[in-house]
C-alpha cells in the first residue's frame, strides 16, 4: 500500500509554493489562498481529507446578466474552456477549476491557473479559456 507522503501529485506545500511563484498579493493559509493573477482575483481552495482541489475566480453578478449571456457561457463549457468551466454560486458567476488534488501535476496546476485567468478575461468575448477549441471554431 502506498503511504499518503509517498502519493504523487499536489499537497499544500506544493500548492503554496505554485501561487507564490505565479500569482501575486498572495494571502491565505495551507488550504485557503486568495491572490491575483494577471489582474484576475482568484482563490485556491484545498481538502486534503477529501482529495479536492479547487481553483476559483469572481466573475459577474448573475442579476446583472441576461439569459443570452448565461446560455453562452454553458455552451462555452462545452467546447472552449478546456479544463475551467463557468458555474454559478450564491449568485455570483465564476470561472472554476475543481479536480483530485493528489493526482494533480505541476504542469496541470500552472495550466488551471491561466484557464481560470482566461474564462474570467474572456467572459463577455470568447469566453474561452485560451487552451483549445474543440470542433475548430
Amino acid at each position: 500500500m502506498i503511504s499518503e507522503t509517498s502519493l504523487p501529485g499536489m499537497n499544500n506545500e506544493a500548492v503554496d509554493s505554485l501561487i507564490r511563484t505565479y500569482g501575486s498579493h498572495v494571502d491565505g493559509v495551507y488550504g485557503a489562498w486568495r491572490f491575483q493573477l494577471d489582474s484576475v482575483l482568484m482563490y485556491c481552495i484545498t481538502d486534503e481529507k477529501h482529495n479536492r482541489l479547487r481553483i476559483i475566480a469572481p466573475i459577474a453578478n448573475v442579476d446583472e446578466l441576461s439569459d443570452k449571456v448565461l446560455r453562452e457561457c454553458l455552451s462555452a463549457n462545452f467546447d472552449r474552456t478546456l479544463d475551467a468551466r463557468y458555474c454559478i454560486h450564491d449568485e455570483t458567476v465564476w470561472g472554476a477549476f475543481i479536480h483530485p488534488f493528489d493526482s494533480l501535476s505541476e504542469e496541470q496546476f500552472q495550466s488551471a491557473l491561466l484557464q481560470v485567468s482566461s474564462v474570467a478575461k474572456n467572459f463577455g468575448s470568447s469566453y474561452s479559456s485560451g487552451q483549445l477549441v474543440f470542433g475548430g471554431k
